[in-house]
């Protein structure tokens, strides 16, 4: 017998017990402690030439998961500071925040919700491009990806 759990979220952690009868040895039980943590950001490198191409997928290490049923979020932080580029919903186009002049007309969603940076320069030596899932209101997947732009 087992207990199974989908979509499990911090909220079920705890100590769970199975209580069964037997015939002719009497009641049986067993205890387990489960710990449900929340996924953890993975970090990335990406070398790119200056004015050259770059595209950053999503989440890497994950390559049979359809992100395209989940909502999704690309940001770029700079001096402890988060800036949103582009939201995608399940099922809409996605949505560019072009708030910031330096990004404005540069970023692009790809294929599997890949980040294209057009033309990388100087300046984007040193961002870190970072993606956000939500499988779940209490799971989200993270990666991260610190840029580093090389001049020939």
């Amino acid at each position: 017998w087992a207990l199974h759990l989908k979509n499990a979220t911090v909220s079920l952690s705890g100590q769970y017990e199975c209580v069964f009868s037997t015939y002719p040895y009497g009641t049986k039980a067993a205890k387990i402690q489960l710990i449900v943590k929340a996924e953890e950001e993975r970090h990335y490198l990406k070398k790119v030439w200056l004015n050259g191409t770059l595209e950053i997928p999503c989440l890497e290490d994950i390559t049979s998961e359809n992100l395209s049923t989940y909502p999704l979020k690309w940001l770029v932080g700079e001096n402890g500071r988060k800036e949103e580029l582009v939201t995608k919903e399940p099922s809409c186009p996605p949505v560019y925040r072009n708030s910031s002049v330096l990004h404005r007309q540069r970023v692009l969603l790809g294929f599997n919700n890949a980040l294209k940076v057009s033309s990388p320069k100087i300046t984007d030596d040193g961002r870190v491009f970072s993606c956000h899932v939500l499988y779940h209101p209490e799971r989200v997947q993270k990666s991260s990806t610190t840029v580093r732009v090389f001049g020939k």
